[in-house]
């Protein structure tokens, strides 16, 4: 009897012993997911969603925008967000209205919004209008929400509670944190794209984003943590602290106020229920033997991601380690 084989398209095929899921956020996951994405097509990117923002009637989504720049090649890189060489005709427009301007939209970056809020309102959710947005920018990883459900970031400070984004973006996070809020993840449903890929890759990584802004809020997700900790054995975290600093953001300021040691250690306490695996900057090796004793296998190399080579060759180094 003749054999029969079934061909996919490329566009469409996904070799599960291969593919690679990254749990992503902020601007330090963007470059790592880069790097990933220059070596390989499979590959699936859990976008955080707790810094969502309502603003002029538009729905804002910056970590999955940032990534939808960064993956189309056309994120400005200097400012870390936004699209490079856009125009601000819109904001000039809204302040002559009389409107605060304080988070900055450009004018290309803003037909995304439009379109995004147009979509919500006709009934879409926010998983396929991020695939609709994937495939209008020629983008073959998948960017998947963590959930279509509404998550907050609120940040307490000793002035009050504010929005992620008004306390960092408006305010230029000048108060004194003292704690950190996800509204809505209690009751927040994982999205079921986003537990299927952790459960079918052969590699999970936590990228180097804000453990508790970027992060934090994926992980506060009850269907996301508990597909992880049933993974741990190919997740891997990358740390986004060399010594007692953030390579960039306000990672240590939210640890502080969360009681978190502010060093790789205190990361690898905070990932252990979750990853098994850890990368640190070779500048923090002496902290190598605590946190195996955590039951999780160090990695030592460059970690800060200055140009697209330094992206490629940490990428390189974490496919090599975990054998994919």
């Amino acid at each position: 009897m003749a054999r029969v084989i079934l061909l996919t398209s490329d566009s469409n095929f996904q070799d599960k012993r291969k593919m690679i899921t990254i749990l992503a956020g902020g601007t330090g996951s963007v470059k790592l997911v880069r790097g990933i994405a220059s070596q390989t097509r499979d590959l699936s990117v859990i976008s955080n969603v707790g810094d969502n923002y309502w603003l002029y009637g538009l729905y804002i989504c910056p970590d999955i925008d940032t990534m939808l720049y960064g993956l189309a090649d056309i994120l400005d890189t200097e400012k870390g967000w936004g699209i490079k060489k856009d125009t601000f005709g819109f904001l000039r427009q809204m302040e002559m209205l009389g409107e605060e301007t304080w988070f900055k939209i450009g004018d290309r970056d803003a037909s995304i919004h439009l379109m995004r809020t147009n979509m919500l309102k006709n009934g879409k959710n926010l998983s396929d209008i991020t695939e609709w947005m994937c495939q209008k920018f020629a983008i073959d990883t998948k960017i998947i929400p963590v959930t279509d459900n509404s998550v907050e970031t609120r940040i307490v400070t000793n002035k009050g509670e504010l929005h992620l984004q008004e306390f960092w973006v408006k305010y230029k996070g000048q108060d004194k944190v003292e704690g950190i809020k996800y509204l809505g993840a209690d009751k927040a449903r994982a999205n079921p794209a986003a537990v299927n890929a952790i459960h079918d890759s052969k590699l999970v990584i936590i990228a180097p984003g804000n453990p508790l802004t970027s992060i934090g809020p994926i992980l506060s997700i009850k269907g996301i943590r508990k597909e992880l900790a049933k993974s741990k054995k190919k997740v891997v975290v990358v740390s986004p602290l060399i010594g007692n600093a953030a390579v960039s953001g306000p990672a240590a300021k939210y640890l502080e106020a969360a009681g978190i040691e502010v060093s790789v250690y205190g990361l690898a306490k905070m990932y252990s229920e979750v990853a098994s695996h850890m990368i640190i900057d070779s500048a923090d090796r002496l902290h190598t033997r605590k946190i195996e004793n955590l039951d999780m296998k160090v990695y030592e190399t460059k970690i800060k991601m200055k140009e697209k080579k330094d992206e490629e060759s940490l990428a390189s180094f974490i496919m090599k380690q975990m054998h994919v």
